[in-house]
């Protein structure tokens, strides 16, 4: 009857909560010009909303600048329209061919708005991670009801999914303090 527990399941969620505060991380802005910064930022393009990286080539000329080719001409007006009104904080220069992003110093007042904001996503991945142990305590106990595990079984799984849960929040913690670093960095 005693079987080793799989936390195999829990610990790939744990790895995306990580990954998807990775990702939400990438998309506050620093002083330097990022790709990354326009990845949540849709286009109104062909009848649906499109991610701005499908319908147009985005790149980084300068270590300030950034620039958004659209695949379709057409599409420019949607694009510029789409990055105004996003909530990444840069003006859309547009040539008629392509739209210019100059990327501004960062102000103390807006360093630390996105410090606050890169804080609230690390405690949304640290809540994500830990909804995940108690959805997995959850189902050991309900294995232990019926009688699929022992009590010892199911004590050794909490013990390793606690480790596991400490392992995933810190990971989160650190790239939280990379980020302020970086939005610290003058």
């Amino acid at each position: 009857m005693s079987e080793i527990v799989d936390l195999t399941a829990a610990d790939r969620r744990m790895q995306g909560a990580v990954d998807a505060v990775r990702r939400e991380f990438s998309s506050i802005r620093t002083g330097r010009a990022s790709p990354a910064i326009l990845d949540r930022v849709e286009v109104e393009a062909y009848g649906s909303r499109m991610p701005l990286k499908s319908v147009a080539n985005i790149s980084v000329p300068e270590a300030r600048l950034l620039t958004v080719t659209p695949f379709d001409p057409g599409t420019l007006k949607a694009i510029e329209r789409a990055i105004e009104t996003s909530d990444v904080g840069l003006n859309p220069q547009n040539d008629g061919k392509i739209i210019r992003l100059p990327i501004p110093e960062l102000t103390e007042d807006r360093r630390k708005q996105f410090i606050k904001r890169a804080r609230g996503m690390a405690e949304d991945g640290r809540v994500s991670v830990r909804n995940i142990r108690r959805d997995e305590m959850r189902d050991l106990q309900e294995l232990k009801k019926m009688g699929e595990i022992s009590e010892d079984d199911e004590r050794r799984a909490e013990a390793e999914l606690q480790q596991m849960t400490g392992t995933y929040v810190k990971r989160i913690d650190e790239a939280l303090t990379d980020k302020e670093a970086e939005l610290l960095e003058v």
